[in-house]
C-alpha cells in the first residue's frame, strides 16, 4: 500500500482504541515517532478518514408501527427541510414489528441517508427509541413520530434551541386529538410536572431534540419514553421546551388506547422511585419498616404492661395487630437491606464525567 501524506490537524483514533492523539508529543509518548511534518501513517490515515466520514451533524429517529400510508409523504417533507440545512444527516426508521407494508415502503426509498432498523416483533416505542439512540451517529438527535402529526419544518427551531439546552421537548399547544386523549394527557402532565420537578408542559410529545451525549446516557425500557425529560434532568442535563405545530392524523389509526394512562401512572411511580432511591433502597423500605415496626413494638409494650398487672390480653385484636406490624416492619427492613446488597454488588459508577483535568492534560 503506498504511503500517503497527512497533516495532523485533527484528533484521530489509532487502531480503533479509545485513546486519541492530536499532537506530535502525544504520539511520541505512546512510542509512535515522527520525523517532522507531514507525518506518514498509512493505517492511521485510513482510520482517521473513516472516523471523519462516519461523523454526522444530525440524526433523525422515527419509530414506526403500521404507518405504510404515511412513510413516503413524511420522507418528502423531511427532504424539503433537510435539503436547505447545511448538515450531514441520517434518517433512522425503526420498524417496531409492523404487520403491514411499512418495511417494504421504507426499503423502496432510494436514499443513502436512510437507515432501516427492524424489530422481530412489536416491542414498544421505548425499545424503538433506545435502539435508535444506540445506532445514531449525529451530534444532534431529533425524534419524531411517523404519523405526519409532527411537522418536519420544526427541526431548525429544535437545533437552534439546542444551543441553549442539552435536550428540548416539543409542546403541542393546539393538539389535534379528541378530548378522550387530550384531557387525560393534561392531568397526567400536571401530575408528572409536580412529582418530577421538571417544568415542561408536555411530557407525552414524541417530538424532541437532544445533544448526542444525552441519548447515549439514558436507559429506556417499558414505557419510559414518556419520561425522557425527567430522566435527562435526573442525570444533570438541562431541559428546555418549544411550542410545535401539531397536525391531525390523516392516514392510519392511533396505536394508544385507554390502557396508556394506567401504564403511564405505574411507570411514573417507577421513575420517581428510581430518581429518589435507586442508590439507597434502604431509605425507602427501611423507613416504612421502621414506622410499622415501631408501631408494633409500642402496641406490644402497652399490652405487656397490661399483662403484668393481671389483665388478660390473649383475646384482644390489638395483640394480633401489634405482632403483625412488628413482623411486617422487620420484613420491610430486610427487603431494604437486600436491595442495598444488590445495589452494591453492581457497578456503581452511575455518573457522567463532563470534565477531567488529568485526561485533558494528557490528551486522553
Amino acid at each position: 500500500m503506498p504511503l500517503r501524506s497527512n497533516y495532523i490537524i485533527d484528533t484521530f483514533q489509532v487502531c480503533g482504541g479509545n485513546v486519541t492523539y492530536g499532537s506530535r508529543g502525544q504520539l511520541e509518548n505512546r512510542g509512535i515517532y515522527t520525523i517532522g511534518y507531514p507525518a506518514y501513517f498509512p493505517d492511521a490515515y485510513t482510520i482517521q478518514n473513516d472516523y471523519i466520514s462516519n461523523k454526522l451533524d444530525l440524526s433523525i429517529i422515527i419509530p414506526v408501527y403500521n404507518e405504510e400510508e404515511n412513510i413516503l409523504e413524511l420522507y418528502e417533507k423531511l427532504c424539503c427541510v433537510l435539503s436547505v440545512l447545511d448538515k450531514r444527516y441520517e434518517i433512522i426508521f425503526v420498524d417496531d414489528g409492523s404487520t403491514d407494508n411499512t418495511f417494504e415502503t421504507i426499503k423502496s426509498i432510494q436514499d443513502s441517508n436512510i437507515r432501516i432498523l427492524r424489530f422481530q416483533r412489536n416491542y414498544g416505542k421505548a425499545a424503538a427509541l433506545s435502539c435508535g439512540f444506540k445506532k445514531s451517529r449525529g451530534e444532534y438527535v431529533i425524534t419524531m413520530d411517523g404519523d405526519l402529526q409532527d411537522d418536519p419544518k420544526e427541526i431548525p427551531r429544535f437545533l437552534e434551541k439546542l444551543k441553549e439546552f442539552d435536550m428540548v421537548s416539543g409542546w403541542k399547544v393546539k393538539r389535534q386529538d379528541p378530548l378522550s386523549k387530550t384531557l387525560p394527557s393534561k392531568c397526567f402532565n400536571k401530575l408528572t410536572r409536580f412529582i418530577t420537578g421538571v417544568k415542561i408542559n408536555d411530557f407525552n410529545c414524541g417530538y424532541k431534540g437532544y445533544r448526542k451525549e444525552v441519548v447515549k446516557n439514558i436507559n429506556l425500557y417499558g414505557e419510559f419514553h414518556r419520561y425522557i425529560p425527567a430522566l435527562a434532568h435526573w442525570r444533570g442535563y438541562t431541559v428546555g421546551e418549544i411550542e410545535v405545530e401539531h397536525h391531525p392524523r390523516i392516514h392510519g389509526k392511533s396505536k394508544y388506547g385507554a390502557e396508556r394512562l394506567l401504564k403511564g401512572c405505574l411507570d411514573l411511580m417507577t421513575v420517581t422511585f428510581l430518581m429518589l432511591y435507586k442508590k439507597r433502597p434502604l431509605h425507602v423500605f427501611g423507613g416504612i419498616g421502621l414506622v410499622l415496626g415501631f408501631s408494633g413494638i409500642v402496641i406490644s409494650i402497652y399490652l405487656f404492661s397490661l399483662w403484668v398487672t393481671g389483665t388478660g390480653i390473649g383475646d384482644r385484636p390489638l395483640l394480633m395487630l401489634g405482632i403483625l406490624l412488628t413482623v411486617i416492619g422487620a420484613q420491610f427492613i430486610s427487603l431494604g437491606l437486600i436491595g442495598e446488597l444488590i445495589t452494591n454488588s453492581r457497578n456503581n459508577d452511575d455518573y457522567i464525567i463532563k470534565f477531567d483535568s488529568y485526561e485533558l492534560e494528557n490528551g486522553r
